[in-house]
C-alpha cells in the first residue's frame, strides 16, 4: 500500500489526539481544546467554537446560518469558559441538567476553512464538535491544516487488505474481502455472494455500520432486517446465475459514530425525530463517505451496479462519484412500533421511497 503521506499522517495523529483529549491547532491558528474529552487541571479559555445549530439553540445565529448546522460559530462569555461549562454548552442533552447559560456573543471567525475543517475532526473523531479556543496549556499541540484532511480523505489511500472464502447462513459460496488504508482505523469490508461475473450486473447494497441495529437487535431502525434481507436477495440473484455484493461501510450512524449516535437516541427520547436529533448535535443529517463505497467497487472490479436502496441521494451520491447505477431496486421491509417514526422521518425528511 505504500507509506501514508505527511498530511494524511498529521490527520490520524490529530483524529488519535482529539479521542485522547489532547490539543489541535489547524493551520496554524489557535489552540483548540476539544471540550468533550478535553483534560487540564484548572484550563478555562476567552471563546468556544461550536456548531450553527448550537448557536442557533443559544440564540446566537439565524435559521439561515443554521441552514447548515455543523458549520462553525465563535462565541465569548463575560468570564472565561472552564471545561465543565464547555461541556454543557456543546452538548444540548445537558440542557435540563444546565438550562441556564449565557449570556453569550457570537464573534467573526477568521479563517472560516481552518474553523470548518476543526468541527469536521470532531466528527471524524466521534466527538461533540465543539472547542475551548485558545486556552492556555503546556505541551505539546498536534498540528494539521484542510489540505491535510483533503489527504487523508483520498481514496486512492484504501487498497485490499486481505480476502477469504466465508460461508454465511444466506449463501455458503461466499467471499469476504477487507479493505484498509494505513493512516485509517476504519476496515471496511465486502461480502461477495455468489460467483462474480463480469457479464452479469451485481445486486448491490451499500449497509453503513450499526453496532444497535445489525448485532444488538435493535428496534430503533431498520438496519439489522435490510442486512438480513439483502443478504438473502443476493443468494436468490446467486441462485439464479447472478451475484451480489454487499459494502459493509465502517461509519456507524451515517458517519457521526457510535457514541454521538447515542446521544441523538436520547435526544430522540426527548421528542427529536433522526434529523432534528442529529442536527442539534452540531452534526449533519447525512455524513457518510461515498467515494468510500466507489473505490471499494473499483478494488473489486465493479464498474456497474443494480443498487439496493429505497434512498433516491444514495443513487445520485454514487453516480456523482463515477458508480454507474443502472437500477434502483426497491427495499421494502415492515415497520415495527419502534421505528415507525423513523421510518416516517425518511419518508418525510431525507426524500426515501418507502
Amino acid at each position: 500500500m505504500g507509506l501514508p503521506s505527511a498530511g494524511a499522517r498529521r490527520v490520524a495523529l490529530a483524529l488519535d489526539a482529539l479521542r485522547h483529549g489532547w490539543p489541535i491547532r489547524v493551520e496554524g491558528g489557535e489552540v483548540l481544546l476539544p471540550a468533550e474529552t478535553g483534560f487540564a487541571a484548572g484550563v478555562t479559555a476567552p471563546r468556544m467554537l461550536i456548531s450553527a445549530a448550537r448557536a442557533v439553540t443559544l440564540k446566537l445565529a439565524n435559521q439561515r446560518e443554521a441552514a447548515v448546522p455543523e458549520a462553525p460559530v465563535l462565541i465569548r462569555a463575560p468570564e472565561p469558559f472552564d471545561l465543565e461549562t464547555a461541556r454543557a454548552v456543546a452538548d444540548p442533552a445537558l440542557d435540563l441538567v444546565h438550562p441556564m447559560k449565557g449570556p453569550f456573543a457570537a464573534e467573526h471567525i477568521e479563517g472560516g476553512d481552518a474553523a470548518r475543517t476543526a468541527m469536521e475532526l470532531a466528527r471524524l473523531a466521534g466527538i461533540l464538535p465543539a472547542y475551548l479556543v485558545a486556552p492556555v496549556l503546556d505541551g505539546e499541540v498536534q498540528g494539521v491544516s484542510s489540505a491535510d484532511l483533503a489527504a487523508w480523505k483520498d481514496t486512492a489511500r484504501l487498497q485490499i487488505a486481505s480476502r477469504a472464502h466465508l460461508p454465511v447462513a444466506a449463501c455458503e459460496t461466499a467471499e469476504i474481502v477487507a479493505f484498509r488504508a494505513l493512516d485509517d482505523l476504519r476496515e471496511h469490508v465486502a461480502l461477495v455472494i455468489g460467483t462474480q461475473d463480469g457479464d452479469r450486473v451485481p445486486l448491490v447494497r451499500l449497509h453503513s455500520e450499526c453496532l444497535t441495529g445489525d448485532i444488538l437487535g435493535s428496534l430503533k431502525c431498520d438496519c439489522g432486517p435490510q442486512l438480513d434481507a439483502s443478504l438473502r436477495a443476493m443468494a436468490d440473484e446467486a441462485a439464479d446465475g447472478g451475484w451480489g455484493v454487499l459494502l459493509y461501510l465502517r461509519q456507524e450512524g451515517r458517519g457521526i459514530g457510535l457514541v454521538n449516535k447515542l446521544r441523538a437516541y436520547r435526544l430522540q427520547d426527548m421528542g427529536y425525530d433522526t434529523v432534528d436529533a442529529n442536527n442539534r448535535l452540531g452534526l449533519p443529517t447525512e455524513a457518510r463517505d461515498f467515494p468510500v463505497a466507489a473505490r471499494m467497487l473499483e478494488l473489486l472490479g465493479v464498474r456497474a451496479v443494480r443498487l439496493m436502496t429505497n434512498n433516491p441521494a444514495k443513487v445520485a451520491a454514487l453516480q456523482s462519484v463515477g458508480v454507474d447505477v443502472i437500477e434502483r431496486v426497491p427495499h421494502r421491509l415492515p415497520p415495527n412500533p419502534h421505528n415507525a417514526r423513523y421510518l416516517d422521518t425518511k419518508r418525510d425528511r431525507t426524500g426515501h421511497l418507502l
